[in-house]
């Protein structure tokens, strides 16, 4: 049995929502083992993403003004994303995501900022929160390959994790149509 055949996600935890009228932005801090240096690679670099990011990009994210490919996994197609902010090894920013790094106990505490849609908030926590835990699996040299999209809402616990995000931002969670076998 593997790391990933025994991966169940913890509690919903080190999360926040920011209201600014319409637009919502998730918040989620994780404290990671690995120095910030570690962490900026893993955060910039096209191999290491598409172990742990529910995205791939065709380049590296690691200069400002560069502009990539930017594909989230089960989408139809790449985004043109800018690189707006790479101050290595403490901010980086493109698209509707923000990365602060700071040193903290002899690791990284990371915070990741992304304006979602009010509706779908708990799903992205959820996502996220998944692919940070993927993240730390990678950085500590037990890679479990990418959760993301369709097959992290399979996973066991996925369910639990966007309930307990929705509760904790006063939302409901979204509804999905349930599919039902017709019998002939």
């Amino acid at each position: 049995m593997t790391d990933r055949d025994q991966y169940t996600p913890g509690p919903a935890s080190g999360a926040e929502v920011r209201k600014d009228g319409q637009k919502w932005t998730l918040i989620l801090v994780r404290e990671l083992r690995q120095s910030p240096e570690k962490v900026w690679q893993a955060l910039i670099d096209p191999a290491q993403l598409r172990e742990w990011a529910p995205f791939v990009v065709d380049g590296s994210l690691g200069t400002v003004g560069t502009t990539v490919q930017l594909t989230w996994v089960g989408a139809s197609g790449p985004l043109e994303t800018t690189v707006r902010q790479a101050d290595a090894p403490k901010l980086l920013e493109y698209g509707d995501i923000r990365w602060e790094l700071e040193a903290f106990g002899g690791g990284t505490r990371l915070t990741l900022s992304t304006n979602i849609n009010r509706r779908f908030i708990s799903m992205g926590a959820a996502g996220w929160h998944i692919a940070l835990d993927v993240l730390d699996y990678l950085l500590s040299g037990t890679p479990i390959s990418r959760i993301a999209g369709g097959e992290a809402m399979k996973l066991a616990g996925w369910q639990r994790l966007n309930a307990e995000y929705a509760e904790q931002f006063g939302v409901e969670p979204p509804a999905w149509p349930t599919r039902t076998v017709q019998e002939g």
